[in-house]
């Protein structure tokens, strides 16, 4: 399954509710997403798309967007 903004968001709103995924550029910045959140997603990740995210990954640019999420998910599963 290939990843849409659409469906990365969908998956986002899944772990927290409260913050605006489609116009927000610093999640992990501004502490939008908690580090439980950033486990969440990772997991959620691996779930959906069924690609695991190394520890070289976790850093807050791969998850301060929507977009940057959708982005690693994407290279994650080119390089699978």
């Amino acid at each position: 399954m290939e990843p849409t903004l659409e469906s990365v968001i969908e998956l986002l709103q899944d772990v927290n509710e409260d913050a605006d995924y489609e116009n927000c550029t610093t999640l992990v910045d501004d502490r939008v997403l908690t580090s439980f959140d950033i486990i969440s997603i990772i997991a959620a990740i691996d779930d959906e798309f069924d690609v695991a995210v190394p520890a070289k990954d976790i850093v807050p640019a791969s998850f301060n967007s929507a977009e940057s999420i959708r982005a690693l998910i994407e290279r994650l599963l080119d390089e699978d």
